[in-house]
């Protein structure tokens, strides 16, 4: 069982950066593909970014290229989100996701992933 926490998160002025952060837990972190993914209230959850095992690819939805960068960290077992250039439109609850083998890393479908953090808020405001 993989356990995902995750933190950071909070209300800023469009513009602002911030930082979310999940730690794994269970299993061993490099068998871990991990995503970000959020969802806007009455909206369906939809992908952000992800990356692979190695941490060596990246994924992104063009909503967020340029803005936001995920990376992991094996010796910590965690992965960030640095959010950058904050618009109102990327207010969500925003969820970690981890996919185990055989599931391949960088899917863009929820249902590619097997557990999931306990979501955390961001709210821009303009």
């Amino acid at each position: 069982q993989v356990q995902l926490v995750q933190s950071g998160g909070g209300l800023v002025q469009a513009g602002d950066s911030l930082r979310l952060s999940c730690v794994a837990s269970g299993r061993t972190f490099s068998d871990l593909a991990m995503g970000w993914f959020r969802q806007a209230p009455g909206k369906e959850r939809k992908f952000v970014t992800a990356i692979s095992r190695s941490g060596g690819y990246t994924y992104y939805a063009d909503s967020v290229k340029g803005r936001f960068t995920i990376s992991s960290d094996n010796a910590q077992n965690t992965v960030h989100l640095q959010m950058n250039s904050l618009k109102p439109e990327d207010t969500a609850v925003y969820y970690c996701a981890a996919a185990i083998p055989p599931r391949i890393s960088g899917s863009r479908n929820p249902t590619s992933y097997d557990y999931w953090g306990q979501g955390t808020q961001v709210t821009v405001s303009s």
